[in-house]
């Protein structure tokens, strides 16, 4: 499980990154269709929080994986 657990977190926070950094979500949203999506996802308000609840989650998972070594 500490294994899929620093998969989510690593792969969130990229995914967070390139959402936050670049224009990665509005690609994604207009490829798909969702574009009305945009002013409600594409907001640092939004961007931001999830994107630091993803780094929470590696750092506990990394934390983790060094206490039961």
């Amino acid at each position: 499980m500490k294994n899929k657990l620093l998969a989510l977190g690593i792969g969130g926070t990229i995914l967070g990154i390139l959402c936050c950094f670049t224009p990665f979500l509005p690609i994604v949203l207009t490829a798909l269709g969702l574009t009305g999506l945009l002013g409600v996802l594409y907001n640092d308000a939004v961007l931001l929080p999830i994107l630091a609840a993803f780094l929470i989650l590696t750092g506990y998972a990394l934390w983790r994986q060094k206490k039961q070594k």
